[in-house]
């Protein structure tokens, strides 16, 4: 473990090896007349006309998560974990998006030609939109994450989707609720929304004006279709960088009001402590490595890809660092693609493993130069015991740290 551009040096030797390899190898086969053909013939139907599916050998699947069972007996879901690890780049697959909790409550059944929002409140004009009228309006289209406040690592979690599974990142498209606000006419005093949802447990989250006016998106569109049951068909309300439980699904109703109103998604979310209360409201900095990450087998020492993703709830991703030793050393990560903001952003990093026992971190530091910190100096900050394990109050945006044995299996380092 050197560094990086002894990785480099080491991976260009390496791919002139494996190159000479290859090419050989395609000579062989060519000599021989001989490749595999497939082992079967994929014949169309109408659902594959209509719309598609993956190959059977693609087994990447969500999982519940929080130890309640989804579905439980009562045909119920609770939290559900998208597979971090299986991710390619840093759009999370629809059908693979995390899904937050619908308080005990089934998902609603909602007829879209139906469906109304209402807009009231502390306004000069209130409004209601149908679908069709919302969708007249003018338009957005944004990658963002989102994240739930349980995404919270723990010393007993072994892979990354147990982990860090319930943040997923999509592009969403919608009309910008300050276009609707606007409409309306917010009357002085006006400082806050209350976001309601349809639930049998009503929903509702109470959100700064500053905000809703800044970025928030009144969604109907994810990843180039309509938004689905699980995420909030036919509305939701995207909050940038906001905790999870903001963005809320199912949207109906939007209520101008002049303070703060606890609400039932706000109990238990809402921390007295002014630094505790902050912390719960912004997401990040955060990163976390998937490749390799915690329940994967390293097959032996050699030239490595390392990859994961990062993110910040107050902006862009500046930078992301990664160590292989622990903390000693940091090393820049490559960033894939331009930052986008309040969205997840990929990172790599080469490495070439030397076989011996290590321990792989990332770190974030965003356009505002927040840095994501280590359990450690989450201790510190809190003033906890040092002789006691540490523990993370607010949103969990601690490093993540993966150790590697010398057998080349990956392990949660977190003491």
């Amino acid at each position: 473990m050197g560094s990086r551009k002894t990785d480099r040096r080491e991976f260009l030797k390496q791919s002139a090896s494996l190159a000479g390899a290859a090419a050989l190898g395609a000579t062989a086969r060519s000599a021989s007349g001989q490749l595999p053909g497939p082992e079967a013939q994929l014949r169309g139907t109408e659902e594959l006309v209509g719309y598609g599916q993956r190959s059977r050998f693609v087994t990447s699947k969500r999982i519940p998560h929080g130890g309640r069972p989804s579905p439980d007996v009562f045909g119920l879901d609770f939290h559900i974990a998208t597979p971090l690890q299986d991710q390619v780049g840093l759009v999370t697959p629809t059908s693979l998006h995390y899904v937050g909790t619908t308080r005990g409550a089934f998902v609603p059944d909602i007829d879209p030609a139906k469906h109304r929002l209402m807009i009231h409140g502390m306004v000069d004009n209130p409004l209601v939109f149908t679908m069709e009228d919302l969708k007249r309006l003018p338009s957005v289209t944004r990658l963002h994450f989102i994240e739930c406040a349980g995404n919270r690592a723990s010393r007993r979690h072994v892979t990354v989707q147990e982990t860090h599974g319930m943040t997923s990142c999509a592009e969403w498209t919608g009309v910008l609720l300050s276009t609707l606000l606007e409409e309306a006419g917010v009357q002085e005093g006006g400082d806050w929304i209350v976001a309601e949802g349809v639930e049998e447990v009503k929903g509702a989250s109470s959100i700064p004006m500053s905000k809703a006016m800044a970025d928030c998106i009144v969604c109907y569109g994810m990843n180039g279709e309509p938004v689905r049951p699980q995420q909030g068909f036919p509305l939701r309300l995207i909050v940038p960088g906001g905790e999870g439980i903001l963005n809320v699904k199912w949207l109906r109703r939007i209520k101008v009001v002049d303070q703060f109103y606890m609400t039932y998604n706000d109990y238990g979310h809402l921390r007295q402590d002014p630094a505790d209360a902050a912390l719960s409201l912004q997401i990040g900095p955060k990163s976390v490595i998937t490749v390799p990450s915690g329940g994967q087998q390293l097959p032996g020492p050699g030239f490595y890809e390392v990859r994961g993703l990062a993110w910040s709830g107050a902006g862009r991703v500046a930078r992301v660092e990664v160590t292989t030793d622990g903390g000693r050393n940091w090393f820049d990560a490559d960033l894939r693609g331009e930052p986008q903001p309040m969205a997840h952003t990929a990172f790599s990093f080469s490495w070439t493993w030397d076989g011996k026992p290590c321990e792989l971190q990332s770190r974030c530091i965003d356009e505002i130069g927040q840095v994501q910190p280590s359990r450690a100096e989450v201790a510190r900050f809190w003033g906890q015991p040092e002789d006691q394990p540490p523990s993370v109050k607010g949103q969990d945006n601690s490093i993540q740290p993966w150790r590697i044995d010398s057998d080349g299996g990956v392990h949660n380092a977190i003491a």
